[in-house]
Formats: structure tokens, sequence, C-alpha cells
């Protein structure tokens, strides 16, 4: 036993030294573990005070196994603790599919005593528009939604984040990884294929994985990306079935718009490089993670209770970006990321910040072969699918400028989309 202990330990310090020392992981990168956040999670700042009667609701679409919802939930933890709410004051309502019962549960809430209800997913807007229709006197919030500037409900609202930005400069990780697998004779320049699993053909993963695209075209212009879609947000088989068959297609980095841990999974089965969404996966995946990218919805849910508890009109609109605390990036993988990543990411937050980087630039995209000097997009969102809004703007397309739930669904050049489902 003292053998083995003692083996233990002198393993720990070899390792322990290989860290601190250069050269000892023979030509290969330190073993560094994460780095720090290139954009972390503010401090919320709860500059009001809550009455004790203040109830706040939440519906989700799943539980903590979604990582789309556990985001979510992480959040409403986060706003409880800094706002001092009670667990009294906080209902939640988790497995609310996007049916009649996003409409009981919204009631539910209503009758609970509920100042505010909140819901997250695309598909629970019009029962949460039937509910606050019904309930004229409490303040109805949804994220992803598109219709609360057409419906003109005085208690209705939606909320969303300038997430592309985000995926953009997760995109400058991959892109730089697969510069990094040219360098080293791994691929071939024209080999720089990347794999995309998408959950739907909505404007919202159509917007999420162009800006990833984007971000990686720009540090490593030969690449061009597949998009296999499951026709779910969660469904964890279907979603590593996706990255499989991306991976078989020889695509050489994967990344995701989906819930579950399916995709990012079969990439470290297979030890091709990944970068996930809503949160790190580096505990379960620490050979092939390498970023991720999510919305922080607590600023949101910060800024809706201070509007309730001073009296103040809610935006029916919504959009919060790098410098409201929304668009917030993990850690980088520095075992799995290519040397210089974190510098590089920092520079681009910069750029994004100042406007010298702008993620749908016309400039550096062609749609069939031609750049896009004009675009209608369907911003009103009648349910008639009609474009109604000149979306160019700038030189730019001018992504949540008019409302805030993505609406860019240009089919990008260089993005080749293997199935359709909606």
């Amino acid at each position: 036993m003292k053998k083995v202990l003692a083996l233990v330990l002198s393993l720990a310090m070899t390792l322990a030294m290989c860290v601190a020392l250069s050269g000892c992981t023979e030509n290969k990168k330190e073993l560094l573990g994460m780095s720090d956040a290139p954009i972390a999670a503010v401090e919320l700042k709860v500059d009001y005070e809550v009455p004790d009667d203040f109830k706040i609701g939440f519906i989700c679409l799943h539980d903590e196994n979604s990582t789309y919802d556990l985001n979510f939930l992480n959040a409403v933890y986060a706003i409880q603790e800094a706002a001092g709410l009670s667990d009294d004051q906080v209902i939640i309502k988790k497995n609310i599919g996007e049916d009649d019962s996003c409409y009981n549960a919204a009631k539910d809430l209503a009758t609970q005593g509920c100042d505010i209800i909140f819901a997250n997913s695309f598909g629970h807007e019009s029962f949460m528009i039937k509910a606050a229709k019904e309930f004229p006197e409490i303040e109805f919030c949804h994220a992803t939604g598109t219709k609360a500037h057409t419906e003109g409900l005085d208690n209705y609202h939606n909320a969303f984040a300038s997430i592309y930005e985000g995926r953009y400069l997760a995109g400058v990780a991959a892109g730089l990884k697969l510069n990094e697998m040219i360098e080293a004779g791994k691929i071939t320049a024209e080999q720089a294929k990347m794999g995309y699993v998408g959950a739907f053909t909505y404007a919202e993963v159509i917007s999420g994985y162009t800006s990833f695209y984007l971000g990686a075209k720009s540090v490593c212009p030969s690449v061009t990306m597949d998009v296999q879609f499951t026709g779910s947000w969660y469904e964890p088989t279907e979603e590593k079935n996706a990255a499989e068959a991306l991976i078989s297609k020889d695509c050489v980095l994967i990344s995701q718009h989906a819930d579950s841990m399916g995709a990012p999974g079969a990439c470290e089965a297979a030890g091709v490089p990944n970068v996930s969404y809503n949160g790190a996966t580096y505990e379960s995946c620490p050979e092939t993670f390498i970023v991720s990218s999510r919305i922080d919805w607590a600023p949101y849910y910060n800024y809706i209770i201070k509007c309730v508890v001073n009296d103040e009109k809610i935006a029916a609109d919504w959009c919060g970006g790098i410098e409201e605390g929304s668009v917030v990036l993990t850690g980088v993988n520095q075992d799995a990321a290519a040397e210089g990543t974190v510098d590089k990411i920092k520079a681009v937050v910069a750029g994004l910040k100042d406007g010298s980087v702008k993620v749908f630039d016309t400039k550096t995209f062609t749609v069939e072969g031609k750049e896009v000097t004009t675009y209608s997009a369907d911003v009103d969102d009648m349910g008639d699918y009609k474009p109604d809004t000149e979306a160019i703007k700038n030189g730019e397309f001018a992504e949540s400028s008019d409302r805030s739930a993505p609406y860019f669904d240009l089919k990008v050049d260089g993005i080749t989309r293997l199935n359709e489902k909606f």
C-alpha cells in the first residue's frame, strides 16, 4: 500500500513539474487546464428593495438534465441570492411542454400570487400570450419569443441576447484550432471542415451556426461546415447520432445548438475537438472541450424585478449584450485549444465593443456567390413568414436590432445543410 501511495505521489509531483517547467511535454502544449473566462458573468447590482409579498414564477421546458434549462435555472438561483428572495418568493415549474400545460402552469402561478411569470422556450409563446390577456395585472416575460412588439399587450414582453457575438467568439477559437491542426500536418487546409448539430431550422439556430462559422472563417479562411438537424431541442440519442454522422463525414471539429451531452460525449469518445453551448463540458470531456458560449439570464431577471418593484415599464423587446453581462464565455481549455486562443478572443471582444468587428459584416460572406446588399427579413412575426423589414444596415446584417429574437436566416456559402427538420 505504501508503495502505491509513493507511486501516486511521485506521479503527482511529476505532473506538477511538467505544468511548471517548459519543455517537459516534449514539444506538446503544457498541461494548463482551464483559463479564466474571457467574458465572465457580471456581478449583479441590486439597487432596489423587494417587498415581502413579491413573487416570481419560472416555467422551464425541461429540467437540470438539459443544459439549456440548467442555464436558466442557474440564473434563477443567482438572482434569488443577490436580491435576497426567499424560497416562497421563487416558484419554479419544470418539464412544462410547449402546449396547454404551459398555459395551465402560467395560470397556476398567477393564482399563487406571482407578480412576474417567465417562460423559457420558443413554443411557450402563444400560451403565455393567452395567460397575459387573462391576467392583465401580472407581467409575463418570455425568452426567445417574437410577438411582443406586434401583440401590443402592456404586460407581455420578449427577451433575448446578442448570443451571436458569443457564438462568433467561440468560432474564432474553433478556427484557431483548425489552423493548429493544419500547421501540425494533421489535416490540409481543404480538410478544415467543421460539423454542427442543430435543433431546428429556425432563425435562432441559423443565426447561431452562421455566426460560429463566420468566427472560424475570420481566422481560418478555408473552413467549411456541415449542419445536421435533430428536430428537437433536447434528445441525447439523436444529438449523439448527429455528431457521429458528422464525424463519419470527415468533420474534424464539432459544435452544437442542442441541449444534451450527446454531441460532446460523442466527440470525447472519438477524440474530436468540441465547442459546446450553455456551459463548459470540461469535466466530462477534458480531452476535447475547447470553450462554450452562453446567455446569462440573470441580468434580465434583475432588470424585470427592478421594473416591477419600482413600478417602471418593462421593454416589449429586450436584448442584452456583452456590456449588460448577458453574453458569457466559459474559460478556455488550454489543453485542447490552440495556443494564443485566450488572447485572440480578448482582442476580438474589444473589437465587438468598439464596433471594429461586426459579426454579420456583409463583406465577410456571400450567398450564392454574391455579396448581400439588401435583404428583407420576417421581423413582424404574423405567422405568415413574409419578409417585412430591411435587415442590411451600414454594411452588416443588423441582427436583433428590430426585434430581440434572431431573424438571420440567410444560407451562407460554405455551410451545407445535410437535412432539414422543423
